[in-house]
């Protein structure tokens, strides 16, 4: 089944992709600065929610791990 038609599934892609964005501007702030708008300004305006609401993000991280090793 794809991550688009299950609800939990859509939310894990979308936790980790807030995750690995801040980490790459974390890691590469030029390169993610630079490319502000287009496509690639997804990327950068996750990273920006994960920097500014970094205690959600990890509660929801964290939540959703409970989750997944309960319906394993």
């Amino acid at each position: 089944m794809s991550a688009l038609f299950n609800f939990q599934s859509l939310l894990l892609v979308l936790l980790l992709v807030i995750c690995t964005s801040t980490y790459a501007h974390a890691t590469f702030p030029k390169i993610m600065d630079r490319n502000r708008e287009g496509v690639f300004g997804i990327f950068w305006k996750c990273a920006r929610v994960g920097e500014r609401l970094s205690p959600y993000v990890s509660i929801c991280c964290v939540i959703m791990a409970m989750s997944l090793m309960a319906s394993s």
